[in-house]
C-alpha cells in the first residue's frame, strides 16, 4: 500500500509540474505573440504589410537627409548681428570654464563672426543665408527648428543619438522603427533605402541598423552606379528557373528551421530571400531615370558638373555635386513607389578648418536637389504625406577653432547646445521657426527641443504613440525617444 500511495504521489507531482510547465509556455507564447516577436505559425505573414496607426497619421513617407559632420548653424539658419558685433572678443571665463570642446583651447578661444548676409526670404519672412539660395525660394514650405540640441559632442556618437536616440550602438535607427511599427507599401522593393555621397560617415552601417529588431527592418544600401544592390543579378550561368529552384531548397530547409527554434531572425531571413527576388525586377527600374525630362534632371542637377577650383576636399569625393541631385531624384522616385523611409547622407561638413570654402561647395551639393525635391513633391501632391527634414549630428561653435599647429581661426568646433534642422511637409507648418538662441547662438532662450522631443515629434508625424512603440529588450520597454520626449505641439499642422 505504501509503494502505491509513493506512485501516486509521484505521479501527481509529475502532472502538476508538466501542467505548470505547459500553461507557463502558453502563456509566454500568448505574451510573446501579443509582442509581435513570436515566429512559427504567423512567420510566412510579410513582416513588412502596413499596419495601423495609434491616431490618423498626417505622413506616410520620410526622406532623411543627413549632413554627417555638423553643418554650421551660424552660417545657414540661425542670423546673429551680435556675433559679428563682437567678432574677435573673448567669451568671459565664467561662461566656457565647464563646457567641453573637441579641440577648441579655452584660455585664446575668440568669437568668429560670418560673412554671411541673411535676407528674409517669402511671405514668411524666414531669414536664411545666402549661400541656400534655392531653399531660400521654398521658405514657405519650411519649418525650422533652431534649438535643438544633444547629449553628445563627438561624432559617431552623436550620429547615433540624432539615428537611434542614444549615443550606443546596438539600438535601431529612427527607420527601422517605422518600417516594424508600421510596414512598407513598397511590395517588391525594401521599406527603408539608404543613398550616400560624398565621403562615408563617421557613423558608417549603425546609421542605418535594425538593431535589436530583426534585421527586415534595417536601411538596404543602394549603390550610385551599376546594380543598386551588390549582386542582386544572377551570376553567369544561373538561369531564372535554376535560382527558382535553389530558392525553394532554401526556403524549404529554412522554414524546417523556423519550426524547430521558432527564432525570429530566421523568419528575416526567409523574407529577405523572397524580397532579394523579387527585387531583381523592380530595383533596376527604380533607378534608371532616363525616363525623367531634361527639365527634372536639370532642376535638380543630376548632371551638375563639379566646380573648378572650388577649394573644398571634405565633400566632395565620386563627384558629390550629380551624385546628391540623383539620390534627391530617386528619393522622389522611391516616396512614388510607398518606401517609408529613405536616408540621403553626404560628408562631410565637419568644417573646423577652411570653413568659408568648404561651406560654399558642400552647401551648392544640397541646396539645388533639396530645393528641387520640395518643390516636385508639392507639384505632384505628395508633400502633405511626405516628410523631408534636413539635419545633422549637431551644429557649430561661436568660437572660432584655435587648433595646437593650426595656422590661423578659419573654422569651428562641434557644438551640441544649439543648433537646427530643417523640415517640410508631413504636418509641420510651413514658414514657420521654432524656437530662439541667445544672441551669439549659444544655446536657446525659448523653445529648446531636446533630441527625444525631436523623435517623438516624427512619430506623431506617422501617427504613432512614442511610448507605446517598444520593444523588451535586456529587461526593459525599449523605445526611439528613450526615457524622455514629448511633442513638439507648435509646429504641427
Amino acid at each position: 500500500m505504501s509503494n502505491n500511495f509513493e506512485s501516486i504521489q509521484h505521479a501527481r507531482r509529475q502532472f502538476l509540474y508538466n501542467s505548470s510547465c505547459s500553461i507557463g509556455s502558453i502563456a509566454l507564447m500568448s505574451l510573446l505573440k501579443k509582442e509581435g516577436l513570436l515566429a512559427g505559425e504567423d512567420s510566412s505573414v510579410n513582416p513588412l504589410a502596413v499596419k495601423k496607426t495609434d491616431f490618423p497619421a498626417k505622413a506616410k513617407n520620410c526622406i532623411f537627409i543627413f549632413l554627417a559632420g555638423g553643418p554650421s548653424q551660424l552660417d545657414m539658419y540661425d542670423p546673429k548681428p551680435k556675433l559679428q558685433e563682437y567678432d574677435g572678443q573673448a567669451l568671459p571665463k565664467e561662461l566656457i570654464e565647464k563646457v567641453r570642446f573637441a579641440f577648441i583651447k579655452k584660455e585664446t578661444a575668440r568669437l568668429i563672426g560670418t560673412p554671411r548676409k541673411f535676407v528674409p526670404s517669402g511671405e514668411c519672412g524666414m531669414e536664411l543665408s545666402d549661400i541656400l539660395p534655392h531653399l531660400r525660394t521654398c521658405t514657405d514650405d519650411i519649418s525650422l527648428v533652431r534649438t535643438l540640441y544633444t547629449d553628445q559632442f563627438n561624432h559617431h556618437p552623436a550620429q547615433l543619438t540624432m539615428s537611434t536616440g542614444v549615443g550606443r550602438f546596438g539600438r535601431p535607427t529612427a527607420g527601422a522603427w517605422l518600417n516594424y511599427g508600421l510596414g512598407s507599401e513598397a511590395n517588391d522593393l525594401p521599406g527603408y533605402v539608404v543613398l550616400t555621397a560624398g565621403r562615408g560617415t563617421s557613423g558608417g552601417t549603425s546609421l542605418w541598423s535594425s538593431g535589436f529588431l530583426p534585421s527586415t527592418y534595417a536601411g538596404v544600401l543602394f549603390r550610385n552606379q551599376g546594380d543598386p544592390v551588390l549582386n542582386l543579378a544572377n551570376p553567369k550561368g544561373i538561369s531564372p528557373q535554376m535560382q527558382a529552384s535553389g530558392l525553394d531548397a532554401i526556403r524549404q530547409l529554412n522554414r524546417q528551421q523556423l519550426e524547430q527554434t521558432n527564432d525570429g531572425e530566421i523568419a528575416s531571413r526567409i523574407a529577405s530571400y523572397e524580397l532579394a527576388f523579387r527585387m531583381q525586377s523592380a530595383a533596376p527600374e527604380l533607378v534608371d531615370v532616363s525616363s525623367e525630362s531634361k527639365a527634372t534632371l536639370d532642376a535638380y542637377g543630376v548632371e551638375r558638373a563639379e566646380p573648378k577650383k572650388s577649394g573644398a576636399s571634405r565633400g566632395t569625393a565620386g563627384g558629390a555635386m550629380s551624385v546628391f541631385g540623383k539620390n534627391c531624384l530617386l528619393a522622389r522616385r522611391l516616396v512614388e513607389r510607398g518606401f517609408r523611409f529613405i536616408n540621403l547622407f553626404h560628408a562631410s561638413w565637419d568644417h573646423h578648418s577652411n570653413l568659408d570654402k568648404e561651406l560654399s561647395y558642400n552647401c551648392g551639393v544640397v541646396d539645388q536637389p533639396v530645393a528641387a525635391l520640395i518643390k516636385d513633391l508639392k507639384q505632384r501632391g505628395l508633400l502633405d504625406s511626405t516628410l523631408i527634414v534636413m539635419a545633422g549630428e549637431f551644429g557649430r561653435t561661436p568660437l572660432g577653432e584655435n587648433r595646437t599647429g593650426s595656422a590661423g581661426v578659419t573654422g569651428r568646433d562641434h557644438h551640441p547646445y544649439a543648433f537646427s534642422v530643417l523640415m517640410a511637409g508631413g504636418g509641420v507648418k510651413g514658414g514657420y521657426v521654432h524656437g530662439k538662441t541667445d544672441e551669439l547662438g549659444w544655446a536657446p532662450v525659448e523653445d529648446p527641443v531636446h533630441m527625444n522631443d525631436f523623435h517623438a515629434t516624427l512619430l506623431h508625424l506617422f501617427g504613432i504613440d512614442h511610448v507605446k512603440l517598444n520593444v523588451p529588450f535586456g529587461g526593459l520597454n525599449v523605445r526611439l525617444t528613450n526615457v524622455g520626449g514629448k511633442v513638439i505641439e507648435k509646429m504641427l499642422t
